[in-house]
């Protein structure tokens, strides 16, 4: 598996971000829904990552850049014919040091709260990542869970 700077361009980069946005509105109501679409990734503050096995995408991932010590994960998405393969967890892992690398003191994210969520919750648990309270502009929500990772 090999994880390089994500090509928004790509069709199968294309279609897995909108796998996400599906499976999130599947699961979550409109207005609880926080995974950003093409044009949100390629805002400035936001690093794209996809990993790759040849020619196949397995996965991504984003880093968002909150300020200077905050940094926050978007777009965890693993393909669904590759669920279980250690995917999320290496993309993962490359964020993490990717925020390390950028000097980050905090890395925090926003999930669902449903049970379609649960392997994220534990994956992210297992990374060390603790529930808290909203951050950036995020308000409470019941149908949203917050966590963070001290770095």
């Amino acid at each position: 598996m090999r994880i390089v700077e994500g090509d928004l361009s790509n069709a199968q980069v294309v279609a897995l971000l909108a796998e996400h946005l599906e499976a999130m509105g599947e699961n979550s109501p409109a207005e609880s829904i926080h995974a950003l679409d093409l044009t949100g990734l390629r805002e400035p503050e936001i690093a794209f990552w996809t990993a790759w096995e040849d020619s196949e995408l397995l996965g991504c991932g984003a880093l968002k850049e909150l300020d200077a010590r905050h940094g926050e994960i978007k777009s965890m998405r693993t393909a669904n014919a590759h669920l279980k393969r250690g995917v999320a967890s290496a993309i993962l892992t490359h964020l993490i040091a990717e925020a390390n690398g950028r000097s980050y003191a905090r890395l925090s994210l926003e999930t669902g709260s449903g049970i379609a969520f649960d392997p994220a919750h534990s994956l992210y648990v297992k990374f060390g990542f603790g529930y808290c309270g909203p951050f950036g502009d995020y308000r409470e929500d019941p149908f949203s869970r917050f966590m963070t990772l001290a770095l």
